[in-house]
């Protein structure tokens, strides 16, 4: 499965963006998506996942609250709406599909994760 990444930006403090990620095809087993980021000089971190069914999300602790991800499975689409950022939420943040076992299955861990998307570069400034 291929993935595109799109909507970052420059945001000030306090704003928000949302990211999508359209998958290239839809596939019609069980799986998983997610969403990383990788900050300047640091290493990848979970930011948030999503089981195929939509029924179950999970998310890092740094962003709880604050991001949601969501589905539209018609458009083979995963979103990340994030609002209330700040200047830690600076990174590349990467999408990411892994097949899974079952629909309400959700990963959190880059080895679980089959193919990832390019890339968006997300800049909050204080």
């Amino acid at each position: 499965v291929q993935l595109q990444a799109s909507g970052g930006g420059l945001v000030q403090a306090g704003g928000s963006l949302r990211l999508s990620c359209v998958a290239s095809r839809r596939t019609f087993s069980s799986y998983v998506m997610g969403w990383f980021r990788q900050p300047p000089g640091k290493e990848r971190e979970f930011v948030a996942a999503i089981s195929w069914s939509g029924g179950r999300t999970y998310y890092a602790d740094s962003v709880k609250g604050r991001f949601t991800i969501s589905t539209n499975n018609a458009k083979n689409t995963v979103y990340l709406q994030m609002n209330s950022l700040n200047a830690e939420d600076t990174a590349v943040y990467l999408c990411a599909w892994g097949l899974s076992r079952s629909s309400n299955t959700l990963y959190y861990t880059e080895d679980e994760y089959d193919d990832w998307g390019q890339g968006t570069q997300v800049t909050v400034s204080s």
